[in-house]
C-alpha cells in the first residue's frame, strides 16, 4: 500500500478545520491513509515571526470573509467562535493520548473537537469542554483528563511540534504526500491531482 498522507493541523485554524472535514475522503479516493499530527502554531509562529491571521490588520477582515465563503462553497458548517484564537494544548494532547490506543477514535475526537469549536462555539481550550466532547464520543473522559496532564503526553506534543518545524511546517493545514509539501486547504485540489497523476 502507498505511504500515508501526513496531515498537520492546529485546532485554532479554521482552514485546518475545513481540511480535517475533507482529508480522509481525499486520501481514500487514491487508496491512501492519513496520519494526523496536531501542532501548536503559536510555538511555530514564535520561530518564524508569523502571527495569527486575525491579528494582522490588513488580513483580519479578509480571512473572516474567506472562511464564510468556504463554508458556503463546501457546505461545511462554520460559525466564527466568540473566543479566537485559543490555546490548543489541551485538545492536541487529548488527541495524542487517544491515538496511543486507537487512531480511528483519535481522528473522530479531533473532528468532534473541531466541530465543537467552529460550529457550536465551545472553547475547546478548556479541559471541561474537552471532557464533554470526549464523553459524547463514548470515550473515557477521566482517562483523557489524566492523559492531558501526563508529562509523557506533554513531551510527545512538544516532540510533534519540533518535528513539524524541522520538516518545514509553518501553517495549518499542511500535508505531505510522498515527501511533497502542500500548505493550505486551497491546495487540496492540487493534492488531489498530484495523487491522481503521481506528481507533476
Amino acid at each position: 500500500m502507498s505511504a500515508a498522507i501526513d496531515f498537520y493541523f492546529e485546532f485554532s485554524s479554521p482552514y485546518g478545520y475545513f481540511a480535517a472535514e475533507r482529508v480522509e475522503a481525499l486520501a481514500e479516493r487514491h487508496g491512501r491513509t492519513v496520519d494526523w499530527h496536531p501542532v501548536l502554531l503559536g510555538v511555530i509562529f514564535k520561530s518564524t515571526g508569523m502571527a495569527p491571521l486575525t491579528q494582522v490588520p490588513i488580513k483580519k477582515d479578509y480571512v473572516r470573509r474567506d472562511w464564510e465563503r468556504i463554508s458556503r462553497l463546501t457546505g461545511i458548517p462554520f460559525k466564527m467562535p466568540s473566543v479566537f484564537p485559543i490555546a490548543s494544548q489541551n485538545p492536541a494532547r487529548a488527541v495524542l493520548f487517544v491515538a496511543r490506543s486507537d487512531e480511528a477514535a483519535a481522528k473522530q475526537l479531533a473532528l468532534a473537537l473541531y466541530r465543537a469549536y467552529f460550529v457550536d462555539n465551545k472553547n475547546i481550550g478548556e479541559v471541561d469542554v474537552v471532557r464533554e466532547v470526549a464523553a459524547a464520543q463514548g470515550l473515557d473522559a477521566d482517562a483523557i483528563t489524566e492523559g492531558m496532564a501526563d508529562p509523557a503526553v506533554k513531551d510527545q506534543l512538544k516532540h510533534e511540534v519540533g518535528a513539524a518545524e524541522a520538516r518545514g511546517v509553518f501553517g495549518s493545514p499542511f500535508v505531505f504526500v510522498d515527501g511533497e509539501p502542500f500548505w493550505g486547504f486551497d491546495r487540496f485540489d492540487m493534492v488531489d491531482d498530484w495523487l491522481k497523476r503521481g506528481g507533476f
